[in-house]
């Protein structure tokens, strides 16, 4: 394979087996009258995070989520081009592991959390500070050269199960649009699904500007 494709393989791939391990539990947990309960759909969705990171760091830096490759493109860590290859393999990967969510499980639509807040800007403002928090995270473990990059993935994952936990009940706690979007296209269900865009893209910006301009001190 062309040395240039491979980090939007990892991308994929990563991608894929989060949402795959993620939207998983979801339906399982469905299935099974709640045997996993919110903590363990927190866990599968953390675990996973981190296991794919750290296999394809090294590859594509292991955005995984636009919204983190929407900040590593404000900083100009990457390139127009590499931002929107990142971008279109993740999703292609979601809904790869959406596919096989419904082949396997025969229910995308149950991987897609149902949003139990009835104010969507209280729903997008939830997912937005989520995502803040979690990009933050990112940034202090893989883009702050003073940090020790080697405990990336088990910093990453261990705060994200900790938002989804506290987000699930109320939003799907997702923070990453690819997670939302590749289930909603199988299954074709919409519903909220804007939220899952707006909040993470949002917080995501925030936590970037926040980290550079507050953190690192240096202009963008």
């Amino acid at each position: 394979m062309n040395r240039e494709a491979t980090p939007y393989l990892a991308e994929l791939l990563g991608t894929f087996g989060f949402v795959f391990v993620g939207g998983s539990s979801v339906v399982v947990n469905n299935a099974t009258n709640g045997s996993l309960g919110i903590v363990g759909i927190a866990l599968a969705h953390g675990l996973a995070l981190m296991a794919f990171i750290y296999a394809f760091s090294h590859v594509s830096g292991a955005h995984l989520n636009p919204a983190v490759t929407l900040s590593f493109w404000i900083t100009k860590k990457i390139e127009n081009s590499v931002a929107a290859g990142y971008v279109i393999a993740q999703l292609a990967g979601a809904i790869l592991a959406g596919i096989f969510i419904e082949g396997i499980f025969g229910n995308a639509r149950a991987a897609i959390p149902t949003v139990a807040l009835s104010n969507p800007i209280t729903a997008v403002l939830l997912e937005g500070v989520l995502t803040f928090l979690l990009v933050l995270v990112v940034f202090g473990v893989l883009v702050d050269r003073r940090s020790q990059t080697k405990h990336a993935g088990i910093a990453i994952g261990l705060v994200y199960t900790g938002l989804a936990i506290v987000g699930f009940s109320l939003t799907g706690g997702l923070l990453n649009p690819a997670r939302a979007f590749g289930p909603a296209v199988v299954a074709n269900y919409w519903a909220n699904h804007l939220i899952f865009w707006l909040g993470p893209l949002i917080g995501a910006t925030f936590a970037t500007l926040v980290y550079q301009l507050g953190i690192l001190r240096s202009k963008i």
